[in-house]
């Protein structure tokens, strides 16, 4: 299912339940298998969700394997390499940032696709 997640300080971010379950339970959400097709954050649990998803972007491996690469020559082509937890979590933390800064909550629900 795609969600797109809203809040009144930032752009709307649109992702995949299975990645936003795991961006959300780095965020200290208690999801298990499956996210509630809509949800909210409310801002003043922002600032703790803000730090868990930083603390999984230090703990990712990807992320010091990104910083070795920079090191090397790569000759892999970029769309045959992996999304990282990093690069798919900022788009939400970002969002989660603004929302936190303008003491707004963050919501999400199903997207309306007609595709």
């Amino acid at each position: 299912m795609l969600l797109v997640f809203s809040s009144k300080a930032a752009p709307n971010v649109m992702m995949f339940a299975e990645h936003a379950l795991l961006v959300l339970k780095a965020a200290g959400r208690p999801y298990l298998d499956a996210l509630p097709e809509q949800g909210v954050i409310p801002h003043d649990q922002l600032a703790a969700a803000i730090a868990g998803v930083e603390r999984a972007i230090s703990l990712d491996p990807s992320h010091q394997e990104a910083d070795q690469d920079d090191e090397e020559e790569n000759t892999t082509h970029p769309m045959q390499l992996p999304v990282s937890f990093r690069q798919r979590a900022f788009p939400l933390l970002d969002m989660m940032r603004r929302s936190a800064e303008a003491n707004v909550d963050v919501m999400w629900e199903p997207a309306h696709t007609e595709w």
